[in-house]
């Protein structure tokens, strides 16, 4: 005797217990509050992200770090550096750029939006023991207080290549500098042809560079426009060195006027043990108009077949659960 087709309640209710349940969403703004210039890491089993705090300069005296083990559910970290353990800073605390080295972690910022090599500030250095600090300061000085190439030493990134290297990659004002980090990140050491501060600017940098690995070649990327408007951006380059030759491909993140504008001054995370990649970055909400009102966002970031990144999507609801595999 042939058994009774399932009743479609039934055929449902199967069909669930089968399927994995969704993955929630972390939605965008990530997390909540005014930040902008993330910088993503991978710290200890969590995500990490520490944002510039986005307010007037004078109140711009402290930075604050997320931490999250799902992309999903953040927690915050409070003040895990001020002026209080910087005693050269005072204002504009920008930009920060997290790395482990050796066992401890180190926060490089730029302060004091210096205007000229006659002003106190640049590119510190912070350590601690811990992701979450608390931070104090490396060096009771600047690392970078001076513009090379015309370079103002801020939006800093420090980058490891494959063969344990450091290298500062900066600079505002439209003009960029990689130089080697010594292995105790208190100064540096020149290049063989003896330069110490080495101009890598592609076409259409004005600041906020970052760079990556990816299929053996070195990617590197920055923002255009302006950072209070809407054309704000981010466009990149591919070469062989971490060095360059960069030549500019092309704007792979920017607004969409049905979402948000202002997309720019990004980083980028590759899921541990996977080739998926995310870019976190700022932008600002629709109908806002003062330039400090800015968020965090992230969204995926994908590669076509010759490994050029193709323009991403920004989007209100983010990117899935991933927690980090252990």
């Amino acid at each position: 005797m042939l058994k009774p087709l399932l009743t479609a309640a039934a055929a449902l209710a199967t069909l669930s217990a089968c399927s994995p349940a969704p993955r929630a969403m972390s939605g965008n703004p990530i997390i909540s509050g005014w930040y902008a210039d993330p910088e993503v890491a991978v710290f200890e089993n969590r995500y990490w992200i520490y944002p510039t705090f986005s307010a007037r300069y004078d109140d711009q005296t402290f930075f604050d770090a997320f931490s999250s083990t799902d992309l999903v559910t953040w927690t915050k970290h409070p003040r895990i550096l001020d002026t209080s353990a910087v005693t050269w800073a005072r204002r504009a605390m920008w930009a920060p750029a997290a790395i482990e080295h050796n066992g401890r972690y180190f926060l490089f910022f730029g302060a004091n939006d210096i205007q000229s090599d006659q002003e106190l500030g640049g590119i510190g250095v912070a350590v601690a023991d811990s992701p979450a600090g608390p931070f104090k300061d490396h060096l009771g000085r600047p690392l970078v207080d001076r513009f090379h190439n015309g370079a103002q030493p801020i939006d800093q990134f420090v980058f490891r290549d494959a063969d344990g290297q450091h290298y500062l990659i900066y600079g505002g004002w439209r003009h960029c500098n990689i130089a080697r980090l010594r292995s105790d990140f208190a100064g540096f050491d020149a290049f063989p042809d003896g330069q110490t501060f080495r101009e890598i600017t592609p076409e259409g940098y004005v600041e906020g560079p970052f760079m990556f690995i990816r299929g053996g070649k070195y990617y590197f990327m920055w923002s255009e426009g302006g950072w209070t408007g809407p054309n704000y951006s981010v466009a990149y380059a591919i070469a062989d060195s971490p060095l360059g030759p960069f030549t500019r491909i092309g704007k792979i993140l920017q607004q969409d006027p049905a979402v948000a504008t202002g997309a720019g001054h990004h980083s980028v995370l590759q899921v541990p043990g996977r080739d998926e990649y995310f870019i976190v970055y700022h932008r600002r909400p629709l109908g806002e108009t003062d330039g400090n009102h800015r968020v965090v966002c992230i969204d995926r970031m994908e590669f076509d077949a010759e490994g050029r990144i193709r323009p991403v999507k920004i989007t209100f609801e983010g990117v899935p659960e991933t927690p980090i595999a252990r």
